[in-house]
């Protein structure tokens, strides 16, 4: 056995902590790229729903997240925003939990910036309403009514973007970038079966296996699961991102982390050998 390899057995464990601290930030930081990235079908449908809207066109925005997925749904979300505004769509955006309006807020604002939109001509953030599905359900009813004023505090009546959408049957498209509950199969149930409305849906990676049955009977049009459907997202609307970077990060700590227990177990080799005789 080479010497070199025995020698690992006694190397600081503070030299591996700190390569795979640069190798995630050094990705995060320089956009540097491993290889390429592939989109998926479900990410193709989720980009296709978008591009068949009409200019013009008013779609729903539903922002059901919070800080702690951040890394997933927030990448999904600025994506989708910025695919909306290139195409000149307006966007409602709703939040059914409590920590989703100032992300949603923010999401808005830099892709707003991006593409020249004006909030309340644009787009606008009705924000959040606490009763989960029973704020669906009112929504079919009358948005204006659920929703009386904006975040700022503006009433509907006075908002340009508000003008003319009553309920979901002036709502071209239902995008959901959802947590949990009340989330995506909340929207599907209440408002995909009632209304036929049409939705596509980004949610974290732990929950993507749920909603895959309602992709294939046709409820959801398209779907982005965890981080990697972020990223496939970004490629589509080539606008690499936070998800993009982070999928970089992710893959080469992974691969040193499989290449340190590799060479871990071939410097154990000496010491097993010696045990056994």
């Amino acid at each position: 056995m080479s010497p070199s390899l025995s020698a690992l057995r006694y190397l600081d464990r503070r030299w591996i902590f700190l390569a795979i601290g640069l190798l995630v930030v050094v990705p995060l930081l320089t956009g540097f790229h491993i290889a390429p990235v592939k989109p998926s079908p479900p990410s193709r449908g989720f980009f296709n729903a978008i591009e068949r809207q009409p200019a013009g066109a008013t779609v729903l925005l539903a922002g059901d997240y919070d800080p702690g997925t951040i890394a997933e749904n927030y990448p999904m979300q600025l994506a989708a925003v910025r695919h909306l505004m290139a195409r000149n769509i307006k966007i409602v955006a709703v939040e059914l939990y409590p920590g989703g309006p100032p992300l949603t807020d923010r999401v808005l604002h830099i892709a707003g910036e991006e593409y020249h939109k004006r909030e309340g001509y644009d787009y606008v953030n009705l924000g959040f309403k606490s009763g989960n599905e029973v704020v669906m359900s009112q929504m079919g009813s009358s948005i204006p009514r659920t929703f009386p004023a904006d975040r700022r505090g503006v009433p509907v009546s006075q908002i340009p973007v508000m003008k003319g959408v009553e309920n979901f049957g002036q709502i071209g498209l239902l995008v959901s970038i959802s947590a949990g509950f009340p989330g995506t199969k909340e929207w599907v149930q209440q408002i995909v079966s009632r209304y036929h409305v049409p939705m596509i849906a980004g949610v974290t990676a732990v929950s993507a296996p749920e909603y895959y049955p309602y992709l294939q009977a046709g409820q959801l049009q398209g779907l982005l699961g965890g981080m990697a459907g972020a990223a496939e997202y970004e490629v589509l609307v080539n606008h690499p991102g936070l998800a993009t970077h982070g999928m970089d990060a992710q893959s080469l700590a992974h691969v040193f982390i499989a290449f340190m227990i590799l060479l871990g177990n071939l410097a154990a080799l000496p010491q097993r050998s010696a045990e056994k005789r």
